[in-house]
């Protein structure tokens, strides 16, 4: 009898864990056991995928990065690294018996299995992004150092001297002296290049810039030349800086010498240059419009003997993101954002059509094996993390060689994103994402969140997110709306140049018109209960919605706005990008007054009446502080409801993980308060 009592509880208790993982939803603390995987290098002889997995360390509130292989035909998978510390940027020797890294602020190899792990690097301001030449003698990397010092002994005594100084004073005599979350005002990224057995680094980039440019880098940014004689690097040779987007590629002797500028001719971005194996060509992404920041990436070649740049992919009309050139020398294979994916496309070394190879992906990182007959990449979705996969380059065969959150996903049951399509303004089709809660039940009713991306030239793409995770939106029982207004990449240029200048205009009439789209067709969403959230541009656009919510479809309940554009001329004045507010208003405040004017949230305070959670960080000096600050005043003053949360160590974006925690926590209660 005991022993039949003792069955059934068994069987009770294993329902009730099925029925409670069938039933769990997916929570902040949840997302925080994520793995971040990213950054695969493929091993030169094709047998092994280097690449990294970041894990979060709650307590140290940082996120630790360690250094994982695996094979490329897939396979278990091998840690190479460990420790508190992190390990990042794995790069593989030409001869594929070492690993190069940084860990510590300097450059290390270890042989392929992990083991042997030697120091290469000990400059006194750090090492990163290594590089091998291609013969393996040379490692190039980029440090920040002092302009006027000329070896690695005056910049040491010159940090000493700061570190010792009671005195913690800025003087700048130029503009852009800070960028993003950090002061710019005394020292700049250079180009070194050490031997790959250790010893003094040498500076290949000595002067008064920056390389890469900071506001241009799109990564790593340095090249070896086939015969390991060159190097290509990033500089921009505009005197001001804060109103220029010149990034020019120059080439220099590894022996030192004089560099020569091979992109002169163009006034925008250029970068990323990759030399083809043969030497003959370099391959680079750049932006033809001199000040815009959000031009079309286009794929280039120049012809080193020649010196002519020409244009690779003819009638492409997407923005061009990443570019591996085959080992024979004769395709380019390539990433751009289409409709919220980032497909991989091919296009001919000599020029023509682009080829998609394979379409229903969000790819990064793109690499190619050696023997130039498959991709390695990672990927993700608004519904699983990345992970890396590979594909043959006739797009046959796409294998996923890691699975490190299949167990956290599988337990969560996210719900796939679904893709939606109304008519915006001037009667353009705009597109954009529904995600549903779990267990989503149709005849039940669910309060809306509308979500509004950044940029604004950016997009909601089909893949994961940790800052604004539509998923852990959704499991807290909203049906999650992400728009792709006018500025948005993914669906032609056209379409992104029409924000610039109107950033209260069509974009607005584009998401308005998408919520009473989505209302119209979704009878299990309660119209009453309705709210909106956005950070930068998306925060700029709740700000304009504030003093605009008066559409007689529908009304927001509720708003968030996290590091949101409030008063443009304030903005103008501080922010440190000032090619940014330059071509979106079309000149300066006091050149265009009326355009900066018309478009300012803060001169619609009359009506506002909507409750409001502000937030931002201390540290952003690219939205500064003061926008959300003189935010808060307003609605304050006018007995709105309302609520202001300050991070003093973060920047633009909410990235360590207790306040992370903290940012979603408190967004959520906001919501909570006003919509269930």
């Amino acid at each position: 009898m005991k022993q039949s009592i003792t069955l059934v509880c068994l069987l009770v208790l294993s329902l009730s864990f099925a029925v409670s993982a069938q039933n769990r939803t997916y929570t902040v603390e949840d997302l925080m056991k994520v793995r971040r995987v990213g950054d695969p290098q493929v091993a030169p002889d094709g047998r092994h995928v280097a690449f990294t997995v970041g894990d979060v360390n709650f307590d140290a509130n940082r996120i630790v990065t360690q250094i994982y292989v695996v094979p490329s035909e897939g396979g278990e998978t091998k840690q190479l690294t460990s420790g508190d510390r992190s390990s990042t940027a794995p790069r593989w020797s030409p001869d594929g018996k070492k690993i190069a890294f940084t860990t510590g602020g300097q450059v290390w190899v270890m042989e392929a299995d992990g083991d042997n792990k030697e120091q290469v690097t000990k400059i006194s301001t750090g090492a990163a992004s290594p590089v091998w030449s291609p013969d393996g003698k040379w490692i190039a990397f980029t440090s920040e150092v002092f302009p006027d010092c000329s070896d690695d002994d005056c910049n040491k005594k010159k940090d000493e001297a700061a570190e010792n100084s009671k005195v913690k004073a800025h003087i700048t005599n130029r503009l852009l002296f800070r960028h993003w979350d950090e002061w710019r005002d005394i020292k700049r990224a250079h180009v070194f290049v050490v031997s790959a057995k250790g010893g003094s680094a040498r500076d290949l980039t000595p002067g008064d810039f920056d390389s890469p440019p900071y506001g241009a880098s799109t990564g790593v940014d340095i090249a070896f030349s086939p015969d390991s004689s060159e190097v290509a690097y990033l500089r921009n040779p505009d005197k001001v800086e804060a109103i220029s987007t010149n990034s020019d590629i120059y080439l220099i002797p590894v022996a030192g010498g004089a560099s020569r500028n091979i992109t002169a001719r163009n006034g925008g971005y250029d970068v990323s240059p990759v030399y083809t194996r043969d030497g003959k060509y370099i391959v680079y992404r750049s932006q033809a419009t001199a000040g815009f920041e959000a031009d079309r990436w286009r794929l280039m070649l120049f012809n080193r003997a020649s010196g002519v740049s020409t244009e690779l992919v003819h009638g492409f009309d997407q923005q061009i993101e990443e570019a591996v050139v085959s080992p024979d020398g004769n395709t380019v294979y390539f990433t751009a954002g289409n409709r919220g994916n980032a497909p991989i496309y091919s296009v001919p070394i000599t020029g023509g059509p682009a080829k998609k190879i394979v379409g229903d992906v969000f790819a990064t990182n793109l690499k190619i094996t050696p023997d130039g007959n498959r991709l390695i990449f990672a990927s993700s979705s608004m519904g699983a993390p990345a992970e890396v996969y590979s594909t043959n380059v006739d797009g046959a065969r796409l294998t996923a060689l890691t699975a490190l959150n299949t167990r956290l996903m599988n337990e969560a049951g996210f719900t796939k994103a679904e893709e939606v399509e109304w008519t915006g303004a001037l009667g353009k089709k705009i597109h954009g994402w529904v995600v549903k809660p779990k267990n989503f039940d149709a005849t039940r009713k669910y309060p809306l969140l509308v979500l509004i991306h950044g940029g604004p030239q950016s997009a909601w793409n089909n893949s994961w997110s940790f800052r604004w995770n539509p998923q852990v939106f959704a499991n807290s029982g909203y049906v999650v709306f992400a728009p792709n207004p006018r500025g948005s990449t993914g669906y032609g240029q056209q379409f992104v140049n029409e924000i610039s200048g109107d950033w209260g205009g069509k974009a607005y009439v584009d998401i308005m018109n998408g919520v009473a789209d989505v209302l119209r067709r979704s009878p299990f969403i309660d119209r009453s209960r309705i709210g909106a959230a956005g950070a930068s541009y998306g925060g700029y656009m709740i700000n304009w919605i504030q003093g605009h919510n008066n559409d007689l479809r529908f009304r927001f309940k509720v708003l968030v706005s996290h590091d949101g554009v409030y008063n443009l001329t304030s903005m103008y004045g501080a922010t440190e990008e000032l090619w940014f507010t330059d071509w979106e208003f079309k000149g300066t405040p006091w050149t265009n007054r009326a355009m900066y004017e018309r478009w300012s949230p803060h001169n619609f305070v009359r009506n506002f009446k909507t409750p409001i959670l502000i937030i931002h960080g201390e540290l952003d000096f690219r939205v500064p502080i003061g926008e959300s600050l003189q935010l808060f005043t307003a609605v304050q003053r006018k007995g709105i409801d309302s609520k202001l949360l300050v991070f003093p160590d973060e920047g633009h974006w909410v990235l360590k993980p207790q306040n992370s925690q903290l940012w979603y926590h408190t967004v959520l209660d906001w919501l909570d308060k006003y919509l269930k």
